[in-house]
């Protein structure tokens, strides 16, 4: 995971900006455009006409050094002769001017304003410094800021389009769209990308926000706007910054109250696509596993590319609750069915046989040589007989454990594909469960009757199996992973780390076996030794054979430096081996004082395991497990989890590494003791939880033994502030 610098350039941390009033920005009642021009084709100039094209018909200000005239308008000269208390400037005006154009407005009371200017944090720290001061001037004069660096917004709702690049006038939100999608993006072309894809499908659109550098008004702010907006039904997100996480959760958490899926595409997975952000808008690089992980863990619906942020954002507009059970599939196409079998295991998709009695609902209808099940191939019949792709559809959703249907056809003539999209549509008529009309030959267009008819009733259509499987997949998961949640929060977290006491920095791993230990963590009997004469006692009480390992809070590699010395028979042996020790020690760090030497009974044999655990900076706790001793480095076996889990999500989250047969017996060898496992796991993740001094703790290799027969840590690392 790539590191997070805890320092925010794009908005002071301690600013809190949940009270921020957007409205004067998407609904202004008097504009002051500033910067203004008379030449025509000016930056300024394509603003007010984008803005009078969408019908504005409040006070409109201008505002320009040179003065004159624009469309009959006058210019004025000096900010200081606008009126009091516009609702919002529009600042046309280079960067070097921003800040003395905000501290003009503030003293005018404009209650916010728009900066398309770039030049700030983008340029780096000299940038990143004048937009702190910038926002920091704003917020204190009770001003709302968007940008710098954006390139404007659309408000359909109320048809007001303030862009700064000419426009073909987008559509207005009509009552009839019902629910609509808000896009909101730290991307201009990206924003313009999602919602017009979104309208050329014919999905509704309420707002597209582009937020840039968000010297103040970021996603956290939109995202809580959209979230009580009654004219918004789901929340489509491009982040390449997520400035705050706590307020984004938080912003997201009201979303979801409010039934609002919040989708978010956030790149960052490889270096040089930070590096991308950091050159557009100044973004610093944030730990994106991080991020992916416990954005996802509070409700957001994290997707890998641009064409799933569109896909499911029309899904979750259109079905607004999300499935849990799995995929139903009609098709005409035996192939269809094949590649989907393929298709759907990676995604973690399943097609599950139907019950009986649905089975038995769907004979009635199927000739003799037409099995009734899913997925169900109609084959040709679905020419002669397109009635029975409404009855296959229908019986498939009516069983309890389908949660989604694909109905995957071949594309027939105009007037067919029409009868056909009207038979998937009486079979789901009777369902609110998420359903996907997939007709081929993606790349020939489809009649503009058939585009009428399905925008008309709402039917969600594609063009590519593999797409709509994605994007069934994501939707799935996504309310797979609420159903978890719901039972955690119905648990109960207790505190686990009364009785612990740490230092402050690196502790030793006597030290980290203590705080196993009293934590109820299994650790192999024994303990430090500060003489030889105190080892021989030891070891005679933990019974031979016994290790040894030398322990200082600075000694990071005991055995690479030979501080690790096994199988340790007898008295004889161990006074050997505790001279051996010292001296590697003495050779390979001399200036370290050892605090003694730890000496316990040898283990036996099981398998290695990883858990651990690290605080980030940005999103907290997170708690890694996985295969451990060598095996972490070798191969990168883990996974991430949130740190309050319950149990059997942790046990499920065990059985999707990806060499989860040797967790539950491979090739003679037992299955491990799961419970354990999941214990040790949830209680290092209570601990991050109640202990935030806690930065990282590692337990490597915790030893899995069969069912029923528990776990030991042989080796453990605590780091605190």
């Amino acid at each position: 995971m790539g590191d997070i610098n805890a320092k925010n350039f794009s908005s002071p941390a301690s600013v809190d900006n949940s009270d921020v009033n957007i409205n004067p920005i998407l609904r202004p009642r008097s504009i002051a455009i500033i910067g203004m021009s008379t030449k025509p084709g000016s930056a300024g100039s394509v603003v007010l006409n984008n803005i009078l094209a969408g019908g504005y018909e409040a006070e409109i200000h201008l505002v320009g050094r040179s003065g004159g005239e624009f469309q009959g308008r006058q210019i004025l000269t000096n900010i200081a002769e606008l009126p009091e208390a516009v609702d919002l400037a529009i600042l046309m005006v280079p960067s070097e001017a921003v800040e003395n154009t905000v501290e003009a407005c503030i003293a005018r009371q404009v209650k916010s304003a728009v900066c398309f200017a770039s030049g700030f944090a983008e340029m780096g720290e000299q940038g990143r410094e004048q937009q702190l001061r910038i926002a920091q001037t704003a917020r204190a004069g009770g001003m709302a800021l968007l940008g710098p660096n954006t390139v404007g917004y659309f408000n359909y709702v109320d048809a007001f389009y303030l862009m700064m690049v000419e426009l073909t006038l987008p559509p207005r939100l009509i009552a009839d769209d019902g629910p609509a999608v808000a896009v909101v993006a730290q991307s201009g072309g990206i924003g313009a990308h999602i919602a017009a894809s979104l309208q050329a499908r014919g999905v509704p659109l309420s707002y597209m926000m582009t937020t840039g550098n968000e010297a103040q008004i970021g996603l956290a702010e939109m995202i809580r706007f959209f979230a009580s907006d009654p004219h918004t039904g789901a929340i489509a997100v491009y982040a390449e910054q997520i400035r705050s996480a706590s307020e984004f959760i938080e912003a997201v958490s009201l979303a979801r109250s409010n039934n609002k899926a919040v989708i978010l595409l956030h790149p960052g997975r490889s270096a040089q696509s930070q590096e991308a952000a950091k050159s557009h808008t100044g973004a610093l690089a944030g730990n994106h596993a991080a991020m992916q992980l416990m954005a996802g863990h509070a409700g957001v619906v994290v997707v890998d590319s641009l064409e799933e942020v569109i896909d499911v954002s029309e899904l979750l507009l259109r079905y607004p609750v999300p499935p849990v059970g799995g995929l139903g599939l009609v098709t005409a196409s035996g192939a269809i069915c094949g590649l989907t079998q393929d298709y759907v295991e990676p995604l973690g998709l399943d097609l599950p046989a139907l019950a009986p009695q649905y089975a038995d609902l769907l004979r009635e209808h199927l000739p003799v040589f037409l099995p009734p099940r899913n997925p169900l191939d109609l084959g040709t019949l679905s020419a002669y007989k397109p009635e029975l792709i409404a009855r296959g559809t229908a019986a498939i959703l009516a069983d309890p454990g389908i949660g989604s249907v694909l109905v995957s056809m071949a594309m027939p003539g105009p007037e067919a594909s029409v009868l056909w999209l009207q038979h998937f549509l009486d079979g789901v008529s009777d369902s609110r469960k998420p359903a996907i009309y997939v007709m081929h030959n993606e790349d020939v267009p489809l009649s503009p009757e058939f585009m009428a008819h399905a925008k008309r009733h709402r039917a969600i259509v594609m063009r590519s199996p593999e797409r709509a499987l994605r994007a069934l997949a994501k939707i799935t998961r996504f309310g797979r992973n609420l159903t978890a949640a719901h039972a955690q929060s119905a648990g109960h977290q207790k505190s686990v780390s009364a009785s612990i006491t740490l230092g402050s920095g690196t502790q030793a791993e006597w030290v980290g076996k203590q705080a196993l230990r009293a934590l109820g963590i299994p650790v192999p009997a024994g303990t430090l030794a500060t003489s030889y004469e105190q080892a021989v006692d030891i070891a005679g009480q933990v019974g031979y054979p016994v290790v040894i390992k030398a322990q200082a809070a600075t000694l990071a590699h005991k055995s690479e430096v030979g501080g690790v010395l096994l199988n340790i028979g007898n008295d004889d042996e161990l006074k050997a081996a505790w001279q051996k020790l010292h001296g590697n020690i003495q050779r390979a760090a001399p200036t370290i004082q050892l605090d003694g030497v730890l000496v316990e009974a040898m283990g036996n044999r099981g398998l290695e395991l990883v858990v651990g655990a690290s605080r980030d900076p940005q999103w907290g706790p997170i708690v890694m497990v996985g295969l451990g001793g060598v095996w972490v480095e070798a191969l990168g076996d883990v996974k991430l989890l949130p740190p309050d889990l319950p149990h059997s999500a942790i046990k499920t989250e065990l059985l999707g590494l990806n060499a989860a047969k040797l967790l539950t017996g491979f090739r003679g060898s037992v299955p491990i003791d799961m419970d354990a496992v999941a214990e040790v796991v949830a209680t290092v993740g209570q601990l991050m939880l109640d202990r935030p001094e806690i930065l990282e703790i590692d337990i490597n290799p915790l030893v899995a033994y069969g069912e029923g027969q528990g776990v030991v840590a042989l080796d453990a690392l605590f780091v605190t502030q």
